[in-house]
Protein backbone atom coordinates (compact mmCIF):
# COMPACT_ATOMS: atom_id res chain seq x y z
CA UNK A 1 0.00 0.00 0.00
CA UNK A 2 2.78 2.14 0.01
CA UNK A 3 4.40 1.48 -2.66
CA UNK A 4 1.81 3.09 -4.86
CA UNK A 5 -0.70 5.51 -4.13
CA UNK A 6 -4.49 4.05 -3.52
CA UNK A 7 -8.02 5.33 -4.78
CA UNK A 8 -9.45 5.01 -1.26
CA UNK A 9 -7.32 4.24 2.06
CA UNK A 10 -9.88 2.80 4.58
CA UNK A 11 -9.43 2.78 8.47
CA UNK A 12 -10.88 0.11 10.37
CA UNK A 13 -11.55 -3.95 10.50
CA UNK A 14 -14.78 -3.71 11.68
CA UNK A 15 -17.92 -5.31 9.63
CA UNK A 16 -18.54 -1.65 7.98
CA UNK A 17 -14.76 -1.45 6.68
CA UNK A 18 -14.14 -4.35 5.57
CA UNK A 19 -17.72 -3.72 3.90
CA UNK A 20 -16.36 -0.41 2.26
CA UNK A 21 -13.22 -2.30 0.98
CA UNK A 22 -15.19 -4.99 -0.62
CA UNK A 23 -17.58 -2.29 -2.49
CA UNK A 24 -14.56 -0.31 -3.42
CA UNK A 25 -12.88 -3.21 -5.26
CA UNK A 26 -15.77 -4.66 -6.59
CA UNK A 27 -16.09 -1.16 -8.58
CA UNK A 28 -12.48 -1.56 -9.87
CA UNK A 29 -10.70 0.49 -7.42
CA UNK A 30 -7.55 0.39 -6.05
CA UNK A 31 -8.33 -0.06 -2.08
CA UNK A 32 -6.49 -0.84 1.10
CA UNK A 33 -7.61 -1.21 4.38
CA UNK A 34 -5.85 -1.15 7.67
CA UNK A 35 -6.44 -2.39 11.55
CA UNK A 36 -4.83 -1.65 14.65
CA UNK A 37 -5.69 -4.92 15.97
CA UNK A 38 -7.72 -7.82 14.20
CA UNK A 39 -10.15 -8.10 12.36
CA UNK A 40 -13.40 -7.49 13.87
CA UNK A 41 -11.71 -7.25 17.56
CA UNK A 42 -14.30 -4.66 18.12
CA UNK A 43 -17.75 -4.48 17.88
CA UNK A 44 -17.99 -7.06 15.29
CA UNK A 45 -17.34 -9.79 17.30
CA UNK A 46 -19.55 -9.01 20.08
CA UNK A 47 -23.07 -8.22 18.88
CA UNK A 48 -26.30 -10.17 19.52
CA UNK A 49 -25.32 -12.21 16.37
CA UNK A 50 -28.57 -11.84 14.69
CA UNK A 51 -29.28 -10.80 11.25
CA UNK A 52 -32.38 -8.93 12.01
CA UNK A 53 -34.62 -6.99 10.89
CA UNK A 54 -35.13 -5.29 14.68
CA UNK A 55 -38.45 -6.14 15.16
CA UNK A 56 -38.30 -3.94 18.07
CA UNK A 57 -37.44 -0.35 16.01
CA UNK A 58 -40.97 -0.67 14.58
CA UNK A 59 -42.48 0.41 18.19
CA UNK A 60 -40.05 3.84 17.83
CA UNK A 61 -41.49 3.85 14.20
CA UNK A 62 -38.40 3.66 12.43
CA UNK A 63 -39.87 2.06 9.45
CA UNK A 64 -37.03 2.61 6.96
CA UNK A 65 -34.73 1.24 8.95
CA UNK A 66 -36.49 -1.85 9.51
CA UNK A 67 -37.58 -2.57 5.93
CA UNK A 68 -34.05 -1.94 4.84
CA UNK A 69 -32.58 -4.11 7.07
CA UNK A 70 -35.18 -6.99 6.32
CA UNK A 71 -33.82 -6.62 2.68
CA UNK A 72 -30.45 -7.32 3.73
CA UNK A 73 -31.48 -10.18 6.01
CA UNK A 74 -32.83 -11.39 2.19
CA UNK A 75 -29.97 -10.29 0.59
CA UNK A 76 -27.38 -12.52 2.44
CA UNK A 77 -29.85 -15.90 3.00
CA UNK A 78 -30.64 -16.08 -0.50
CA UNK A 79 -27.15 -15.27 -2.12
CA UNK A 80 -24.69 -13.31 -0.50
CA UNK A 81 -23.76 -15.99 3.07
CA UNK A 82 -26.73 -18.59 2.76
CA UNK A 83 -23.79 -20.60 4.05
CA UNK A 84 -23.80 -18.12 7.56
CA UNK A 85 -26.87 -17.41 7.38
CA UNK A 86 -29.76 -19.51 9.24
CA UNK A 87 -33.68 -19.06 10.66
CA UNK A 88 -34.20 -18.84 14.12
CA UNK A 89 -37.24 -18.88 15.92
CA UNK A 90 -38.04 -16.40 18.80
CA UNK A 91 -41.49 -16.56 21.17
CA UNK A 92 -42.98 -13.27 21.89
CA UNK A 93 -44.91 -14.27 25.20
CA UNK A 94 -48.08 -12.29 25.49
CA UNK A 95 -49.09 -11.18 29.56
CA UNK A 96 -52.29 -8.96 28.01
CA UNK A 97 -55.31 -10.47 26.84
CA UNK A 98 -56.15 -8.34 23.98
CA UNK A 99 -54.24 -5.18 23.42
CA UNK A 100 -51.00 -6.69 24.14
CA UNK A 101 -52.07 -9.47 21.12
CA UNK A 102 -53.33 -6.91 19.00
CA UNK A 103 -50.43 -4.75 19.13
CA UNK A 104 -47.81 -7.31 18.87
CA UNK A 105 -49.43 -9.03 16.44
CA UNK A 106 -49.69 -5.95 14.34
CA UNK A 107 -46.34 -5.21 14.60
CA UNK A 108 -45.13 -8.89 13.67
CA UNK A 109 -47.50 -8.83 10.53
CA UNK A 110 -45.61 -5.66 9.33
CA UNK A 111 -42.41 -7.25 9.46
CA UNK A 112 -43.29 -10.35 7.93
CA UNK A 113 -44.73 -7.69 5.04
CA UNK A 114 -41.93 -5.84 5.00
CA UNK A 115 -39.71 -9.08 4.54
CA UNK A 116 -41.79 -10.72 1.38
CA UNK A 117 -40.26 -8.06 -0.15
CA UNK A 118 -37.49 -9.97 -0.60
CA UNK A 119 -36.61 -13.86 -2.18
CA UNK A 120 -36.06 -17.02 0.28
CA UNK A 121 -39.66 -16.23 2.94
CA UNK A 122 -39.02 -17.15 6.37
CA UNK A 123 -41.97 -19.24 8.00
CA UNK A 124 -44.62 -16.61 8.84
CA UNK A 125 -45.30 -15.81 12.36
CA UNK A 126 -48.16 -17.82 14.52
CA UNK A 127 -50.28 -16.69 17.33
CA UNK A 128 -50.36 -19.12 20.02
CA UNK A 129 -52.54 -20.02 23.29
CA UNK A 130 -50.82 -20.44 26.09
CA UNK A 131 -50.60 -23.97 26.19
CA UNK A 132 -49.36 -23.91 22.35
CA UNK A 133 -46.19 -21.32 23.75
CA UNK A 134 -45.60 -23.14 26.61
CA UNK A 135 -44.86 -26.59 25.06
CA UNK A 136 -42.56 -24.92 22.24
CA UNK A 137 -41.03 -22.96 25.71
CA UNK A 138 -41.73 -25.38 28.84
CA UNK A 139 -38.78 -23.65 30.76
CA UNK A 140 -41.05 -20.14 30.87
CA UNK A 141 -43.39 -20.13 34.45
CA UNK A 142 -47.00 -20.37 34.08
CA UNK A 143 -47.85 -17.01 35.34
CA UNK A 144 -45.18 -15.42 33.08
CA UNK A 145 -47.79 -15.46 30.04
CA UNK A 146 -51.13 -15.91 28.91
CA UNK A 147 -49.91 -16.96 25.18
CA UNK A 148 -47.53 -15.96 22.66
CA UNK A 149 -46.25 -15.09 19.57
CA UNK A 150 -43.92 -16.79 17.37
CA UNK A 151 -41.80 -15.80 14.75
CA UNK A 152 -38.34 -16.13 12.80
CA UNK A 153 -35.45 -14.11 12.46
CA UNK A 154 -31.65 -14.95 11.17
CA UNK A 155 -28.85 -15.73 12.91
CA UNK A 156 -25.01 -15.10 11.88
CA UNK A 157 -21.22 -15.57 13.54
CA UNK A 158 -20.57 -12.08 13.18
CA UNK A 159 -16.68 -12.58 13.44
CA UNK A 160 -16.65 -15.26 11.15
CA UNK A 161 -19.24 -13.14 8.66
CA UNK A 162 -16.57 -10.31 8.94
CA UNK A 163 -14.02 -12.12 8.00
CA UNK A 164 -15.61 -13.80 4.58
CA UNK A 165 -15.97 -9.78 3.81
CA UNK A 166 -12.07 -8.83 4.12
CA UNK A 167 -11.41 -12.35 2.84
CA UNK A 168 -13.78 -11.74 -0.48
CA UNK A 169 -12.66 -8.42 -0.47
CA UNK A 170 -9.01 -9.31 -1.04
CA UNK A 171 -9.61 -11.84 -3.47
CA UNK A 172 -11.16 -8.90 -5.45
CA UNK A 173 -8.01 -6.68 -5.24
CA UNK A 174 -8.35 -5.07 -1.58
CA UNK A 175 -5.38 -5.05 0.01
CA UNK A 176 -5.09 -5.43 4.30
CA UNK A 177 -3.61 -5.27 6.65
CA UNK A 178 -3.84 -5.58 10.46
CA UNK A 179 -1.69 -4.97 13.12
CA UNK A 180 -1.50 -1.85 11.35
CA UNK A 181 -2.49 1.88 13.62
CA UNK A 182 -2.63 4.83 12.22
CA UNK A 183 -1.02 7.49 13.98
CA UNK A 184 -1.84 10.43 11.60
CA UNK A 185 -3.28 11.69 8.44
CA UNK A 186 -1.32 12.74 6.01
CA UNK A 187 -2.24 16.51 4.93
CA UNK A 188 -1.31 18.69 1.42
CA UNK A 189 -2.77 21.93 1.63
CA UNK A 190 -5.83 21.54 3.58
CA UNK A 191 -7.08 18.18 2.74
CA UNK A 192 -6.35 14.68 3.82
CA UNK A 193 -4.21 12.64 1.21
CA UNK A 194 -3.73 9.08 3.48
CA UNK A 195 -1.98 8.11 6.48
CA UNK A 196 0.90 7.73 8.85
CA UNK A 197 0.89 3.67 10.25
CA UNK A 198 2.55 2.10 12.58
CA UNK A 199 2.98 -1.74 11.67
CA UNK A 200 2.89 -3.25 15.33
CA UNK A 201 4.32 -6.48 14.91
CA UNK A 202 7.55 -5.29 13.36
CA UNK A 203 7.44 -1.56 14.94
CA UNK A 204 7.87 0.26 11.57
CA UNK A 205 6.19 3.05 10.20
CA UNK A 206 4.94 3.71 6.43
CA UNK A 207 2.80 6.20 4.44
CA UNK A 208 -0.06 5.45 2.42
CA UNK A 209 -1.00 7.87 0.28
CA UNK A 210 -4.83 8.06 -0.93
CA UNK A 211 -7.04 9.98 -2.85
CA UNK A 212 -9.81 9.26 -0.32
CA UNK A 213 -9.61 8.26 3.47
CA UNK A 214 -12.48 6.25 4.93
CA UNK A 215 -12.84 6.72 8.93
CA UNK A 216 -14.94 3.80 9.53
CA UNK A 217 -13.50 3.11 13.41
CA UNK A 218 -16.64 3.14 14.99
CA UNK A 219 -15.75 3.96 18.61
CA UNK A 220 -12.50 5.69 17.75
CA UNK A 221 -14.30 7.96 14.48
CA UNK A 222 -13.40 10.85 16.83
CA UNK A 223 -9.64 10.20 17.45
CA UNK A 224 -9.40 10.03 13.63
CA UNK A 225 -11.36 13.31 13.00
CA UNK A 226 -9.16 14.64 15.49
CA UNK A 227 -6.12 14.11 13.53
CA UNK A 228 -7.82 16.04 10.60
CA UNK A 229 -8.61 19.26 12.68
CA UNK A 230 -12.12 20.35 12.82
CA UNK A 231 -15.05 17.42 14.16
CA UNK A 232 -17.47 15.82 12.27
CA UNK A 233 -19.73 13.21 13.60
CA UNK A 234 -19.67 12.70 16.83
CA UNK A 235 -20.58 9.21 18.32
CA UNK A 236 -21.70 7.72 22.17
CA UNK A 237 -20.68 4.42 22.69
CA UNK A 238 -23.18 2.24 24.53
CA UNK A 239 -22.30 -1.25 26.44
CA UNK A 240 -23.83 -4.22 25.77
CA UNK A 241 -23.23 -7.33 27.31
CA UNK A 242 -24.32 -10.89 26.83
CA UNK A 243 -23.97 -13.59 29.11
CA UNK A 244 -23.77 -17.32 27.69
CA UNK A 245 -25.74 -20.71 29.35
CA UNK A 246 -25.49 -24.17 28.69
CA UNK A 247 -28.64 -25.27 26.18
CA UNK A 248 -29.55 -27.63 29.34
CA UNK A 249 -29.74 -24.72 31.53
CA UNK A 250 -33.30 -23.60 29.80
CA UNK A 251 -35.82 -25.69 28.99
CA UNK A 252 -37.21 -24.24 25.25
CA UNK A 253 -36.83 -25.71 21.53
CA UNK A 254 -37.17 -21.20 20.56
CA UNK A 255 -35.61 -18.22 21.52
CA UNK A 256 -37.44 -15.96 23.65
CA UNK A 257 -37.80 -12.31 23.83
CA UNK A 258 -38.69 -10.78 27.11
CA UNK A 259 -39.63 -7.18 27.87
CA UNK A 260 -37.37 -5.72 30.43
CA UNK A 261 -38.05 -1.81 32.08
CA UNK A 262 -35.46 -0.21 29.74
CA UNK A 263 -35.49 -2.66 26.33
CA UNK A 264 -36.04 -5.90 25.33
CA UNK A 265 -33.70 -9.14 26.67
CA UNK A 266 -33.23 -11.84 23.54
CA UNK A 267 -33.08 -15.64 24.81
CA UNK A 268 -31.02 -17.09 21.84
CA UNK A 269 -30.25 -20.82 21.02
CA UNK A 270 -26.54 -20.66 19.97
CA UNK A 271 -25.56 -23.99 19.19
CA UNK A 272 -24.99 -25.85 22.67
CA UNK A 273 -25.65 -22.62 24.49
CA UNK A 274 -27.81 -19.62 24.88
CA UNK A 275 -27.20 -16.35 24.62
CA UNK A 276 -28.30 -13.75 26.59
CA UNK A 277 -28.44 -9.96 26.00
CA UNK A 278 -27.83 -7.02 25.83
CA UNK A 279 -27.57 -4.69 28.11
CA UNK A 280 -27.72 -1.15 27.22
CA UNK A 281 -26.04 1.69 29.85
CA UNK A 282 -23.54 4.22 28.89
CA UNK A 283 -19.80 3.85 28.21
CA UNK A 284 -16.90 6.85 28.65
CA UNK A 285 -14.00 3.92 29.39
CA UNK A 286 -11.69 1.79 27.80
CA UNK A 287 -12.98 1.46 24.32
CA UNK A 288 -10.49 -1.32 23.44
CA UNK A 289 -11.81 -4.18 25.95
CA UNK A 290 -15.22 -2.96 27.50
CA UNK A 291 -15.38 -4.91 30.78
CA UNK A 292 -18.47 -6.47 32.22
CA UNK A 293 -19.35 -6.05 35.63
CA UNK A 294 -20.94 -8.48 38.11
CA UNK A 295 -23.85 -5.74 38.26
CA UNK A 296 -23.82 -6.06 34.37
CA UNK A 297 -24.65 -10.38 34.90
CA UNK A 298 -26.79 -9.92 37.75
CA UNK A 299 -29.29 -7.77 35.76
CA UNK A 300 -29.09 -9.97 32.87
CA UNK A 301 -29.84 -13.34 35.23
CA UNK A 302 -32.48 -10.81 37.13
CA UNK A 303 -34.25 -10.14 34.04
CA UNK A 304 -33.84 -13.42 32.40
CA UNK A 305 -35.26 -15.70 35.90
CA UNK A 306 -38.30 -13.22 36.32
CA UNK A 307 -40.10 -15.34 32.97
CA UNK A 308 -37.77 -18.39 33.79
CA UNK A 309 -39.42 -21.48 35.87
CA UNK A 310 -35.99 -23.03 36.86
CA UNK A 311 -33.97 -19.65 37.73
CA UNK A 312 -30.67 -19.42 36.13
CA UNK A 313 -27.66 -19.37 39.03
CA UNK A 314 -24.37 -17.68 38.55
CA UNK A 315 -22.52 -20.97 38.50
CA UNK A 316 -24.54 -21.82 34.84
CA UNK A 317 -22.80 -18.48 32.98
CA UNK A 318 -20.05 -20.30 31.02
CA UNK A 319 -19.13 -17.16 28.72
CA UNK A 320 -19.45 -13.19 28.73
CA UNK A 321 -18.52 -10.80 26.43
CA UNK A 322 -18.85 -6.98 26.16
CA UNK A 323 -19.04 -5.11 23.09
CA UNK A 324 -19.60 -1.22 22.50
CA UNK A 325 -22.80 0.60 19.73
CA UNK A 326 -21.60 2.77 18.11
CA UNK A 327 -24.68 5.12 18.15
CA UNK A 328 -24.61 8.77 16.43
CA UNK A 329 -24.80 11.18 19.58
CA UNK A 330 -28.24 12.78 19.94
CA UNK A 331 -30.47 14.39 22.42
CA UNK A 332 -31.72 11.08 23.71
CA UNK A 333 -30.48 11.02 27.41
CA UNK A 334 -30.47 7.02 27.57
CA UNK A 335 -28.71 5.17 24.84
CA UNK A 336 -31.90 2.86 24.00
CA UNK A 337 -33.37 5.70 22.43
CA UNK A 338 -30.40 6.96 20.43
CA UNK A 339 -30.77 6.17 16.01
CA UNK A 340 -29.59 2.71 14.82
CA UNK A 341 -29.35 5.15 11.64
CA UNK A 342 -26.04 5.68 9.82
CA UNK A 343 -24.76 8.69 8.71
CA UNK A 344 -22.14 9.88 6.53
CA UNK A 345 -20.33 12.80 6.49
CA UNK A 346 -17.13 14.95 4.64
CA UNK A 347 -15.75 17.08 7.86
CA UNK A 348 -12.52 17.94 5.69
CA UNK A 349 -11.96 16.99 2.04
CA UNK A 350 -10.09 13.97 1.56
CA UNK A 351 -12.21 12.62 4.56
CA UNK A 352 -14.85 10.72 4.81
CA UNK A 353 -16.63 9.49 7.73
CA UNK A 354 -19.01 6.84 8.49
CA UNK A 355 -21.18 6.00 12.01
CA UNK A 356 -24.18 4.64 13.68
CA UNK A 357 -26.16 1.61 11.98
CA UNK A 358 -26.32 -1.83 12.88
CA UNK A 359 -24.84 -4.92 11.81
CA UNK A 360 -27.52 -5.91 9.57
CA UNK A 361 -26.84 -3.12 7.59
CA UNK A 362 -23.41 -3.11 7.06
CA UNK A 363 -23.11 -3.22 3.12
CA UNK A 364 -25.66 -0.49 2.57
CA UNK A 365 -23.33 1.93 5.00
CA UNK A 366 -20.70 0.89 2.88
CA UNK A 367 -22.26 1.50 -1.07
CA UNK A 368 -23.56 5.02 0.92
CA UNK A 369 -19.44 5.63 2.12
CA UNK A 370 -18.14 4.72 -1.48
CA UNK A 371 -20.95 6.92 -3.32
CA UNK A 372 -19.43 9.43 -1.37
CA UNK A 373 -15.83 8.72 -1.92
CA UNK A 374 -16.00 8.76 -5.97
CA UNK A 375 -17.52 12.09 -6.02
CA UNK A 376 -14.99 13.62 -7.73
CA UNK A 377 -11.95 11.00 -8.07
CA UNK A 378 -11.76 11.77 -11.42
CA UNK A 379 -12.69 8.25 -12.64
CA UNK A 380 -15.48 6.51 -13.85
CA UNK A 381 -16.48 3.99 -11.31
CA UNK A 382 -20.37 2.66 -11.88
CA UNK A 383 -22.98 2.04 -8.39
CA UNK A 384 -22.24 -0.96 -5.95
CA UNK A 385 -22.61 -4.18 -7.20
CA UNK A 386 -22.16 -5.63 -4.04
CA UNK A 387 -25.91 -6.97 -3.55
CA UNK A 388 -24.67 -9.76 -6.58
CA UNK A 389 -21.31 -10.40 -4.93
CA UNK A 390 -21.19 -13.86 -3.07
CA UNK A 391 -19.40 -14.24 -0.02
CA UNK A 392 -16.11 -16.45 0.32
CA UNK A 393 -17.87 -20.13 1.12
CA UNK A 394 -21.00 -18.91 -0.66
CA UNK A 395 -20.10 -20.65 -3.96
CA UNK A 396 -21.16 -23.92 -4.68
CA UNK A 397 -22.71 -23.85 -1.40
CA UNK A 398 -25.16 -25.71 -3.18
CA UNK A 399 -23.73 -28.93 -4.17
CA UNK A 400 -22.17 -28.99 -0.54
CA UNK A 401 -24.86 -27.55 1.64
CA UNK A 402 -26.11 -31.31 1.90
CA UNK A 403 -23.02 -33.20 2.07
CA UNK A 404 -22.00 -33.43 6.24
CA UNK A 405 -22.56 -37.32 6.36
CA UNK A 406 -20.77 -38.03 3.24
CA UNK A 407 -17.66 -35.65 5.08
CA UNK A 408 -18.14 -36.73 8.23
CA UNK A 409 -17.98 -40.89 7.13
CA UNK A 410 -14.91 -40.14 4.95
CA UNK A 411 -12.91 -38.02 7.53
CA UNK A 412 -14.17 -39.99 10.62
CA UNK A 413 -15.86 -37.52 12.11
CA UNK A 414 -19.10 -37.30 14.13
CA UNK A 415 -21.58 -35.34 11.86
CA UNK A 416 -22.22 -32.69 14.00
CA UNK A 417 -18.74 -31.15 13.92
CA UNK A 418 -18.44 -31.56 10.53
CA UNK A 419 -22.57 -29.89 10.35
CA UNK A 420 -21.42 -26.88 12.73
CA UNK A 421 -18.02 -26.48 9.91
CA UNK A 422 -20.21 -26.79 7.15
CA UNK A 423 -22.13 -23.54 8.72
CA UNK A 424 -18.94 -21.92 9.87
CA UNK A 425 -16.90 -22.42 6.48
CA UNK A 426 -19.21 -22.79 3.63
CA UNK A 427 -17.82 -24.52 0.75
CA UNK A 428 -14.22 -23.52 2.27
CA UNK A 429 -14.90 -26.66 4.68
CA UNK A 430 -13.88 -28.80 1.89
CA UNK A 431 -10.45 -26.78 1.95
CA UNK A 432 -10.24 -27.07 5.60
CA UNK A 433 -10.75 -31.18 6.10
CA UNK A 434 -8.06 -31.10 2.65
CA UNK A 435 -5.57 -30.09 5.07
CA UNK A 436 -5.72 -33.42 7.01
CA UNK A 437 -4.95 -35.35 3.81
CA UNK A 438 -1.01 -35.31 4.69
CA UNK A 439 -1.62 -34.35 8.58
CA UNK A 440 -4.23 -36.97 9.83
CA UNK A 441 -3.67 -35.92 13.10
CA UNK A 442 -5.62 -32.22 12.43
CA UNK A 443 -8.81 -34.03 12.29
CA UNK A 444 -8.22 -33.99 16.02
CA UNK A 445 -11.76 -32.53 17.67
CA UNK A 446 -10.41 -30.38 20.15
CA UNK A 447 -11.30 -30.37 23.71
CA UNK A 448 -14.30 -28.21 25.06
CA UNK A 449 -15.86 -26.55 21.92
CA UNK A 450 -16.10 -29.17 18.97
CA UNK A 451 -13.81 -27.55 16.90
CA UNK A 452 -11.29 -29.43 14.85
CA UNK A 453 -7.45 -28.93 14.97
CA UNK A 454 -7.69 -28.03 11.02
CA UNK A 455 -9.66 -24.95 11.55
CA UNK A 456 -6.36 -23.80 13.39
CA UNK A 457 -4.54 -24.00 10.67
CA UNK A 458 -6.61 -22.52 8.73
CA UNK A 459 -7.39 -19.60 10.35
CA UNK A 460 -3.34 -18.41 10.04
CA UNK A 461 -2.78 -19.80 6.27
CA UNK A 462 -6.06 -18.19 4.96
CA UNK A 463 -8.19 -16.23 7.26
CA UNK A 464 -5.13 -13.56 8.45
CA UNK A 465 -4.95 -14.92 12.20
CA UNK A 466 -1.46 -13.20 13.76
CA UNK A 467 -2.15 -14.14 17.37
CA UNK A 468 -3.40 -17.00 19.35
CA UNK A 469 -6.20 -14.43 20.85
CA UNK A 470 -7.23 -14.02 17.04
CA UNK A 471 -7.66 -17.83 16.88
CA UNK A 472 -9.43 -18.14 20.45
CA UNK A 473 -11.72 -15.38 20.69
CA UNK A 474 -12.53 -14.76 17.11
CA UNK A 475 -11.50 -17.51 13.90
CA UNK A 476 -13.15 -19.69 16.56
CA UNK A 477 -15.69 -18.90 19.68
CA UNK A 478 -13.86 -20.69 22.23
CA UNK A 479 -13.44 -17.53 24.71
CA UNK A 480 -17.22 -17.67 25.03
CA UNK A 481 -18.04 -21.56 24.60
CA UNK A 482 -15.72 -23.18 27.31
CA UNK A 483 -16.40 -22.52 30.76
CA UNK A 484 -12.23 -22.04 31.49
CA UNK A 485 -12.63 -19.56 28.46
CA UNK A 486 -9.45 -21.68 26.62
CA UNK A 487 -7.22 -22.18 28.94
CA UNK A 488 -7.30 -26.14 28.84
CA UNK A 489 -6.73 -25.97 24.93
CA UNK A 490 -4.64 -22.74 24.45
CA UNK A 491 -1.09 -24.53 24.62
CA UNK A 492 -2.53 -27.07 22.45
CA UNK A 493 -3.98 -24.23 19.85
CA UNK A 494 -0.40 -22.17 20.13
CA UNK A 495 1.56 -25.52 19.49
CA UNK A 496 -0.54 -26.00 16.15
CA UNK A 497 -0.11 -22.60 14.79
CA UNK A 498 3.17 -21.78 16.21
CA UNK A 499 5.42 -23.10 13.59
CA UNK A 500 3.05 -21.56 10.70
CA UNK A 501 3.94 -18.36 12.13
CA UNK A 502 7.47 -18.78 12.88
CA UNK A 503 7.01 -18.16 16.32
CA UNK A 504 10.09 -19.33 18.95
CA UNK A 505 9.58 -21.40 21.81
CA UNK A 506 9.17 -17.73 23.84
CA UNK A 507 7.28 -16.37 21.64
CA UNK A 508 4.71 -19.62 21.89
CA UNK A 509 4.89 -19.32 25.63
CA UNK A 510 4.85 -15.26 25.81
CA UNK A 511 0.99 -15.94 23.56
CA UNK A 512 0.04 -18.49 25.98
CA UNK A 513 0.47 -16.35 29.09
CA UNK A 514 -1.23 -13.30 27.48
CA UNK A 515 -4.18 -15.48 26.72
CA UNK A 516 -4.22 -17.04 30.35
CA UNK A 517 -3.85 -13.04 31.27
CA UNK A 518 -6.48 -11.66 29.07
CA UNK A 519 -8.53 -14.93 30.89
CA UNK A 520 -7.89 -13.53 34.64
CA UNK A 521 -8.65 -9.99 34.00
CA UNK A 522 -11.84 -10.77 32.52
CA UNK A 523 -12.76 -13.54 35.26
CA UNK A 524 -11.99 -10.87 37.51
CA UNK A 525 -13.80 -7.65 36.32
CA UNK A 526 -17.11 -9.56 35.87
CA UNK A 527 -16.63 -10.57 39.92
CA UNK A 528 -16.47 -6.57 40.38
CA UNK A 529 -19.22 -4.33 41.49
CA UNK A 530 -19.58 -1.23 38.72
CA UNK A 531 -17.70 -0.35 35.26
CA UNK A 532 -14.70 1.95 36.60
CA UNK A 533 -13.70 -1.10 39.24
CA UNK A 534 -14.28 -3.60 36.27
CA UNK A 535 -12.13 -1.39 33.85
CA UNK A 536 -9.44 -0.77 36.24
CA UNK A 537 -9.05 -5.09 36.24
CA UNK A 538 -9.63 -5.72 32.53
CA UNK A 539 -6.55 -3.34 31.91
CA UNK A 540 -4.50 -5.43 33.89
CA UNK A 541 -4.04 -7.65 30.49
CA UNK A 542 -2.64 -6.35 27.20
CA UNK A 543 -4.28 -8.12 24.42
CA UNK A 544 -1.84 -10.34 22.11
CA UNK A 545 -0.46 -7.39 20.07
CA UNK A 546 0.67 -6.02 23.56
CA UNK A 547 -1.47 -2.88 22.64
CA UNK A 548 -4.08 -1.13 25.63
CA UNK A 549 -6.36 1.70 24.61
CA UNK A 550 -4.43 4.84 24.80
Amino acid sequence: MSERPLDILVIGGGVTGVGCALDAATRGLRVGLVEQRDLASGTSSRSSKLMHGGLRYLEEKDFALVYEALQERGLHTNRIAPHMVRPVSFLIPLTGRVWQRLYYGAGVLLYDLMALARGKKFPVHRHLSRRKALELAPGLKRSSLIGGILYHDAQIDDARHTVAVARTAARHGAHIATSTRVIDLLKDKGRIVGARVLDVESETEHDIRAKRVINATGVWIDDIQDMAGPSGLSVRAAKGVHIVVPRSAIDSETGVVLRTPTSVLFIIPWGEYWLLGTTDTKWDLDRAHPAASSADIEYLLEQANAALDRPLRRDHVVGVYAGLRPLISGEADETARLSREHAVAQPVPGLISIAGGKYTTYRVMAADAIDMAVEGLGRQTGASVTDRVELIGADEWDTVKDSGPELAARHGLPEAVVKRLLWRHGSGSVAVLALADDQPELLEVLPGAGYIAAEAIYAVRHEGALHLEDVLARRMRISIETIDRGIEIADRVAALIGPELGWSDSDLAGEVERWHDRVDAEVGANATPDDETAQSVRRTAVDGRGLIEA
